[in-house]
């Protein structure tokens, strides 16, 4: 239920980062940059890993994100990943940091976290306009990745942070669930090997989760191709095929559905979710009360209820 303090949340990091996106970038070419208070947001990525140094890592960001950055970068010193090397450099802040997360994107030309942390140092010294475009070199070079997804969210404070996810009407079997999360991963990417339109779509689902969207569709892709009368898989595609950039890329395949399977309740479902993440919540409300109305007692049905009930309770009508 979180999606429906995205917003909040999207404001909050727009009001830290003050990016602008508009055509011409700064006001004026001449005007001296100012910079912003503080040290830059640290955005790292440390997926689903649990051994020790990732332990540290995530010890650290915790650390700097409380403002105690002397006792983190003491930590990120200790490792030699470009993880490490970013939060060594932003633990240091200002002190020399954009010339060294500058070299950080020279050297590591192909990675999205370089790149983002790059927009970001940019955009602390005042000079937006060069952070917007190192922000959009990190979407475009590993579009597959979550640092992408974490530069597309600044790019668009508007919009709900992070990507939807497909909601199948069908769980993780409790074999695969009990295992921990990179182990599951691996699972179900196993499972995904064969013609099974369920594991795919699993497995499509776990991607989304940590955060690999171009992965993630081509499995929906792959399930939808194997199920053309599918309702689910059809659906997946639409939704693994959202982009902040162009949202009508999953618009103008999930509307058409709504005819194709008008009694589905998951494409109705999807329509409100999607309508959630861009915050317009009166058409998210009727798509997900039609949800509710086609699949009455599915799972889907009472997820929709949920979010109907949060709905209510924030007032929109």
């Amino acid at each position: 239920m979180w999606i429906l303090v995205g917003a909040a949340a999207a404001v909050v990091v727009a009001a830290a980062v003050l990016v602008v996106v508009r055509a011409g970038g700064e006001t004026s070419s001449a005007t001296t940059p100012t910079p912003r208070k503080g040290a830059p947001l640290l955005l790292l990525d440390t997926g689903l890993r649990n051994d020790a140094d990732t332990r540290a890592l995530r010890r650290a960001s915790a650390l700097y994100a409380k403002g105690r950055r002397a006792e983190a970068g003491r930590i990120f010193a200790a490792q030699h990943s470009l993880n490490a090397e970013l939060g060594a450099a932003f633990s240091a802040w200002p002190d020399g940091a954009l010339v060294r997360v500058t070299e950080l994107a020279r050297t590591h030309p192909r990675s999205a976290l370089a790149h983002l942390h790059l927009g970001l140092a940019l955009i602390w010294t005042g000079r937006n306009a060069d952070g917007v475009a190192a922000l959009r070199a990190a979407e475009r070079i590993e579009p597959d990745s979550p640092s992408a997804v974490r530069a597309g969210d600044l790019l668009h404070p508007r919009v709900a942070p992070g990507l939807p996810n497909f909601v199948p009407s069908f769980s993780v079997p409790a074999r695969v669930s009990r295992l921990p999360a990179e182990q599951q991963l691996t699972v179900l990417g196993r499972a995904a090997r064969a013609r099974d339109v369920r594991a795919k779509l699993l497995y499509g689902v776990a991607l989304q989760r940590v955060e690999r969207p171009v992965s993630a569709e081509r499995q929906f892709a792959a399930a939808a191709a194997l199920a053309p009368e599918n309702a689910e898989a059809q659906v997946a595609v639409a939704v693994g095929r959202f982009d902040k950039d162009n949202p009508s890329a999953a618009f103008s395949r999930l509307g058409p559905l709504t005819k194709r399977f008008p009694r589905a309740p998951t494409v109705r479902f999807h329509l409100g979710l999607l309508l959630l993440w861009l915050n317009d919540l009166p058409d998210a409300r009727k798509q997900l009360r039609l949800a509710r109305t086609e699949g009455p007692g599915t799972p889907l049905a009472q997820e929709a209820n949920r979010f109907l009930v949060r709905l209510s309770s924030i007032g929109t009508k």
